[in-house]
């Protein structure tokens, strides 16, 4: 079924992916503003359900990758996701008859509605991640067995640099990585060229409509002065996500945070208050929130999705805004099956992160 975004609907989509990339994912409300511009000027964007891409049509990955510090800081000109796009296009020899999101979160739901406005072709309704993560490689495309390269990576100069089929994935984020810290920390990419039958069976759905969902449901219990956490959590579960779960409630009393190798890495340390007083928080993150210890106690953990909003207003905060002094709410929201497999988690459970953790569901815990 194809439906169409407008301007009018950024501000709640732009929320939901906010909340869907655990504090990751760059800066929405700069993303909305490129959006906005791209949508204004060339008419709203056409939203195709998976089966509705043809077998085999030509489907390209888009999205920005860096630190989101850094992408808070240095303002893309707008151009250069649609750039990326037509150059990869135009190197494989294929005309791209729709993109997809590469992730759901922050910026990265709107990067794709960016470069397929000034295209005019269609966004499709799934993405790679179900949330955002900090590897190009950390993909259900990767873990299904399609190649992330040939790539092509833009930045707000007008440079276009090309990475060419290569051993691995692995391989990939190395050279991405190196090409991104060259152009300042941050860049766009169009990457994962593939056909309409590769991405039915490797894509993540519903996740377009699952953060315009999220973000309405939140926007709607502000008006109607109810608990924004729950109707975020209900709404999650409603996208086929399990139920968001509160975790915590208290004040910001430390924040560590530095940008290295195109990372915003740290942690944050709460202070309870309420039913929580007496107890610490510790979220870990590198550009998003990965794991929740509570007095030394992990209680959600990657994939699982930790999400740090704002106590009063229910808005999500990204790691690079999270200061000193906020007064905040830690939801938990379970991620569905196909980011829970054995292969999955071996791309981005705990253990890829570095931790001696086995996954366990936040249901379980």
């Amino acid at each position: 079924m194809t439906r169409r975004i407008a301007p009018e609907d950024l501000h709640a989509l732009a929320l939901g992916a906010s909340i869907l990339g655990a504090g990751g994912g760059g800066d929405p409300y700069i993303g909305r503003m490129m959006a906005e511009k791209s949508l204004r000027t060339y008419g709203p964007v056409s939203v195709l359900d998976v089966d509705d891409v043809p077998e085999g049509a030509s489907v390209i990955a888009v999205s920005g990758v860096g630190a989101p510090t850094v992408f808070h800081e240095k303002i893309p000109s707008g151009r250069e996701p649609a750039a990326a796009v037509r150059r990869l296009a135009a190197h494989i020899g294929v005309r791209a008859f729709a993109v997809c999101p590469a992730e759901l979160g922050g910026v990265n739901s709107m990067v794709p509605l960016v470069a397929a406005a000034e295209l005019g072709v269609p966004v499709v309704d799934a993405d790679g991640m179900g949330r955002a993560f900090p590897g190009v490689f950390m993909e259900t495309f990767h873990i299904y067995g399609l190649p992330g390269t040939p790539a092509c990576f833009a930045n707000e100069h007008g440079d276009l640099v090309l990475l060419d089929r290569l051993r691995d994935n692995y391989a990939y984020e190395w050279l991405a990585r190196g090409v991104t810290t060259r152009f300042g920390g941050h860049a766009f990419v169009a990457d994962y060229p593939m056909s309409g039958r590769d991405l039915r069976r490797t894509a993540i759905r519903g996740t377009l409509r699952l953060a315009l969902d999220i973000g309405r449901s939140l926007l709607a219990a502000q008006a109607g002065h109810r608990d924004p956490a729950l109707a975020i959590g209900a709404a999650a579960e409603r996208g086929g996500y399990g139920r968001g779960l509160r975790l915590f409630t208290g004040k910001v009393v430390d924040v560590l945070r530095r940008t290295t190798d195109g990372f915003a890495r740290g942690a944050i340390t709460i202070q309870g208050s309420g039913e929580d007083q007496g107890s610490a928080l510790r979220i870990d993150f590198q550009n998003e929130n990965l794991l929740a210890v509570r007095d030394g106690r992990p209680i959600c953990m990657v994939p699982d999705l930790v999400c740090v909003l704002d106590a009063v207003n229910g808005l999500p905060i990204p790691t690079e805004r999270l200061r000193y002094g906020y007064r905040v709410t830690v939801l938990g929201i379970p991620v569905p099956a196909i980011m829970r497999t054995p292969e999955a988690l071996g791309v981005w459970g705990p253990r890829a992160f570095g931790y001696d953790l086995d996954y366990h569901p936040l249901s379980e815990i």
